[in-house]
């Protein structure tokens, strides 16, 4: 309707209806999402000052306008906020004291006294498991943010999934494909673990669930399973929490349906094409060549998870 509206009038209503409708949706939403403890929105459970910054936040994501680096820098955004969610509120009131060397010498040498959530208790246990490509940077950026926060400067390890649906498939029956030959990781190291997936879009959650089932079935037995999202669908994440024992969803926003190719809506396109640019069909960057593209100003940022992602690909 907002296409077609051929005058103000006509344009201004179909606003005002599309306004009503999300706001139905929202309210839906929460409903179900009460009923299952172990979906997390942000924006149902974080005071309603904090919502704004969500939600303009997903808009510039959702914008087809918005540029490869400023896409990129609000992902960065976002997960930080879902590290907040998830780990800093946890932690809290628990906090423990950062003390900073200044630069400011006169007229005695400077320090500074920072209090932090303690986060070690939720952190010292986890591996970051990586669906690529699309996970990949979110992955890396929520690595970052552990170490940050930690007090030893821990460095999640990484274990890497090659894992694609079958698009010549509809979301009724789709199919997952994991390629082993193109994945990295030790099953013994994720033993007893706390498994987190930094994932921006959660669709129908077949993925997470592929590979979990594949971990189960070769006797790893995690701690908890965390899936971290920018946005899920309604479908992907009670699959999720209903498929695999005590598995949390974390998303920053919640969007209601999928299409019947599985993509959701109304979403924000292809993920791991607007943070990776499109590969070439028969020629697809690995894992090296993908963080090589992102250029040194990232490489640089998270040049710790970058050696431990090196070292988990030349360790196999």
């Amino acid at each position: 309707v907002l296409e077609n509206a051929s005058d103000v009038m006509q344009l201004e209503d179909a606003r005002k209806g599309l306004v009503d409708s999300a706001k139905e949706i929202g309210r839906y939403l929460k409903e179900v999402c009460a009923t299952e403890p172990s979906i997390h929105v942000y924006s149902f459970e974080t005071p309603q000052e904090q919502h704004g910054q969500a939600s303009r936040l997903i808009s510039k994501l959702r914008d087809p306008n918005t540029a490869h680096e400023e896409f990129l820098y609000y992902i960065q955004r976002a997960y930080e906020m879902l590290f907040s969610h998830v780990y800093a509120d946890a932690a809290l009131p628990s906090k423990r004291s950062i003390i900073t060397k200044t630069p400011v010498t006169s007229p005695v040498r400077n320090y500074a006294v920072h209090r932090i959530p303690d986060v070690d208790s939720f952190i010292k246990n986890s591996v970051m498991c990586v669906m690529l490509r699309g996970a990949l940077l979110p992955s890396m950026i929520l690595s970052k943010e552990i170490q940050e926060y930690s007090s030893d400067d821990f460095v999640t390890p990484f274990a890497l999934f090659k894992i694609k649906r079958d698009d010549s498939k509809k979301e009724a029956n789709m199919d997952y494909i994991l390629d082993l030959d193109k994945s990295y990781f030790n099953l013994e190291q994720l033993d007893g673990k706390d498994l987190i997936f930094a994932d921006p879009m959660n669709a129908t959650g077949g993925s997470l669930v592929t590979i979990v089932s594949y971990l189960k079935d070769h006797g790893v037995k995690p701690k908890s399973v965390k899936f971290i999202n920018v946005i899920s669908a309604l479908k992907g994440s009670l699959r999720i929490v209903r498929a695999i024992e005590g598995a949390e969803v974390y998303t920053l926003w919640m969007d209601p349906v999928l299409n019947d190719a599985a993509y959701i809506l109304p979403g924000l396109g292809d993920a791991g094409d607007r943070l990776n640019g499109k590969d070439s069909e028969n020629n697809p960057r690995n894992i090296i060549q993908l963080i090589a593209d992102y250029g040194s100003s990232i490489t640089n940022l998270y040049r710790s998870q970058v050696r431990q992602i090196e070292q988990t690909v030349l360790d196999r």
